[in-house]
């Protein structure tokens, strides 16, 4: 699939771009009349509250769109009960952009014990139950139903983590590709502003959705591989080992298989081809990558056959290695297409999008949002716009490939940074036009805060690069790690006029940091209220090297750096450090050293974050497989513990919270079994005291917590 892409901002724009710029895209046909517009020609339908700002994707999607010559219309958080509120904008012209919004819909109603949350930070007033559960699914299913024959294009972190068929913790099953599930005709993963602009276009001109084939970043469903393209088993790739009961996911190809559907032996050339007058389809089966690379096989028409959905939804092996392969196919420069059974049909996925360049960030950070939630919202708080409306994102993408986390499934590692200039503007833009600024910048990052213009040394080498991760187990010798850059940009904005303080929160790589120590002290010295949090998530190696994550040797340095430049600048400020209970690989003993670690160095969590598999995510496969895909997978392959038990997640949790009385008779219960009678008592060296205080009570039925002391400060600061 060729790279060559057009620009954002070079594409001649449709004919409605005569309606000129909403001062917010409407939301009900007064808002549409009031503009002149008789329809819209695309509908977002979004689960979160329409807020018009650069952090909310609907925004950026719709504003985009706008810019193209487009009328977009928003239904936010339509009430899913019926298909009336699907219509009450009409019928798009050209199609539905369906996204369950900036959070997954379950991750958002659920926690990590599926117990039911009643808060949306999303949402009104904080409001829970807003948004269905799949909201994806629910939304796509409405909006046929309201206009059976309007084309669906799905989206948002929802979609984009469910492309294939995926473990579900909320169900504890493997479900399928949710383009199935939702009925939709495209699916676009990731950022997907290349994707959804050449849509509209393509649709804008005439173009049946069904022919819409070509794009970088989509997934579509299709009856049989096309023409002209070279079919290769994933198991010539990554080789699982034999399924039982036997099972050939690819009786659909002509594919030389075993009964188990891996790959049979092979000629000494490593190609077994079809012979070309049965079918147009070019099947071939490769041994290994090595052999691949002799063949020379076109990566533009060559697409990797990954088990069928039955065989990953019964054999937890086979999805660890779909999981795996999958995760090898994310680079740009090298991705091949990918495709999936699902009983008569293939979900197809097309290579993930080429990164957006330094303008084009520019161009869509540039466009006019009111930084404001709509109008019709009055004065209700929504907690996710407090939290970010003063703050500025400068960057986009992660290369640190935690496994965990979902970052980099959905935005890719190559990081897609703006210009000093772009940022600089929406500095002004938030004194001048904010009433609510005080002249702080309540942060200036994005999912990293120190990755900015940071990226491979050579374009070459980035391109070919199959590495889950450009830090793990160790910073690669190829990637840049000057900070010196964002220096100047922090240097920068804190000279914009009106600007008091800008403060860095969101999360930082202190492997990076470290690397540029420079860096280090203009963050310390101007950059932290006080706290910095930052998190090692462990410090036990085990569970560290299945999160992809440094070790706590990194974190020394770094902290030896922060308590040095905060000295040296007069300031008191301390480290927050953020750590997982019940992550795959790590077991109760980890967990105790972990909790002896927090005891020792004076921390006290208030809160703590459990494991949550996330669709698509390398631990998740962990999770649910008990087998490890940051490496080779096969039936021998390493084994991966994980605390599945209630039980034992919460006990995992208590470790975390050992100073707190609630989790002290499990954890004592838990010493014992491992010969650890040493660590209960009352003194310095003890974890847990022997017994319960006289006036403890337990938590009731409604898991009310018990108010308990927290500081991030050394044992002299706490009061």
């Amino acid at each position: 699939m060729p790279q060559q892409v057009t620009p954002l901002f070079n594409y001649r724009p449709y004919w409605a771009e005569c309606f000129g710029t909403a001062p917010y895209l409407p939301t009900t046909r007064a808002e549409m009349d009031a503009l002149g517009w008789d329809s819209c020609d695309i509908i977002i339908v979004t689960g979160d509250a329409y807020v018009d700002h650069p952090s909310f994707g609907m925004a950026v999607i719709g504003r985009v769109l706008e810019a193209q010559g487009f009328r977009v219309g928003i239904l936010s958080q339509p009430d899913w009960q019926s298909a009336e509120a699907f219509k009450s904008l009409g019928k798009p012209n050209l199609f539905f952009g369906v996204a369950a919004g900036n959070m997954d819909s379950m991750i958002n109603r659920y926690t990590a014990d599926r117990r039911l949350r009643h808060d949306d930070a999303y949402t009104p007033h904080n409001e829970g139950g807003k948004r269905p559960d799949r909201a994806v699914i629910v939304y796509s299913q409405r909006c046929r139903e309201a206009y059976k024959d309007s084309p669906i294009v799905i989206g948002s972190i929802e979609a984009s983590l469910r492309r294939i068929a995926h473990y579900d913790y909320w169900s504890d099953k493997v479900r399928r590709s949710i383009l199935l599930d939702s009925r939709a005709d495209l699916l676009l993963y990731g950022n997907a502003e290349r994707a959804i602009v050449d849509v509209a276009h393509r649709l804008s001109m005439g173009e049946d959705i069904e022919q819409i084939r070509n794009l970088r970043g989509t997934a579509f469903v299709v009856d049989e591989v096309p023409a002209g393209w070279t079919v290769i088993d994933s198991s010539c790739i990554d080789q699982p080992g034999k399924v039982e009961p036997p099972v050939n996911p690819y009786i659909d190809t002509s594919a030389k298989t075993d009964a188990s559907g891996n790959c049979a032996n092979a000629p000494a050339a490593g190609l077994e081809q079809a012979p070309a007058a049965e079918q147009d389809v070019q099947v071939v089966t490769i041994l290994d990558p090595l052999q691949a690379r002799k063949q020379h096989t076109d990566s533009d028409t060559t697409v990797i056959r990954l088990p069928d959905y039955e065989t990953v939804k019964q054999d937890p092996v086979s999805y660890a290695h779909a999981a795996r392969v999958l995760h090898l196919e994310t680079n740009p420069g090298n991705a091949r297409a990918l495709i999936q059974r699902h009983g008569d049909k293939d979900v197809w996925l097309n290579p993930p999008p080429i990164p957006l360049e330094t303008d084009e960030m520019d161009w869509v950070f540039d466009l006019p949002y009111q930084r404001l939630p709509h109008p019709r919202y009055g004065d209700a708080r929504i907690p996710a716009y407090e939290m970010i409306r003063h703050s500025v994102n400068i960057m986009r993408g992660c290369f640190g490939g935690c496994s965990f986390c979902s970052i980099t499934e959905h935005e890719g590692r190559i990081i897609q940074s703006r210009s000093a200039e772009s940022i600089t503007r929406e500095v002004e833009k938030i004194r001048d036009t904010s009433p609510a600024f005080t002249g702080v910048i309540s942060d200036l990052g994005g999912p990293t805060a120190n990755m900015w213009r940071l990226r491979c040394k050579s374009e070459t080498i980035e391109q070919r690069c199959r590495r889950l991760s450009c830090v793990f187990p160790g910073i690669c010798k190829n990637l840049d790690t000057d900070q010196t850059p964002l220096i100047d940009l922090y240097r920068r904005v804190r000279a914009v006029d009106g600007v008091k303080k800008v403060l860095i929160a969101s999360g930082l790589r202190y492997d990076l940091a470290v690397e540029t120590p420079e860096y280090v002290r203009e963050l310390v010295t101007h950059h932290v209220g006080g706290y910095l949090k930052i998190a090692p998530e462990h410090s036990e190696d085990g569970p560290l090297s299945k999160m992809m994550k440094p070790g706590m040797g990194t974190y020394d340095r770094f902290k030896a750096m922060f308590d040095k430049f905060s000295k040296q600048a007069g300031k008191e400020q301390y480290l927050i450090p953020y750590f997982i209970a019940a992550h795959p690989g790590t077991s109760d003993e980890d967990m105790m050293n972990l909790a002896l670690w927090l005891k020792n160095n004076g921390f006290r969590a208030d809160q703590v974050q459990a494991f949550y598999p996330s669709p698509m995510a390398n631990a998740t496969a962990m999770y649910y497989s008990g087998k490890n895909p940051l490496k080779k997978v096969s039936r021998k392959s390493e084994s991966v513990f994980s605390a599945k038990g209630l039980k034992q997640r919460r006990l995992h949790k208590a470790f975390l919270r050992y100073h707190d009385p609630e989790g002290w008779p499990s954890i004592r219960e838990s010493l014992l079994k491992m010969g650890r009678r040493d660590l209960i008592g009352y003194g310095k060296k003890h974890l847990v005291p022997p017994r319960q205080p006289a006036n403890w009570q337990p938590k009731n039925k409604s898991g009310k917590k018990i108010l308990t002391q927290h500081t991030g400060l050394p044992p002299r600061k706490r009061r």
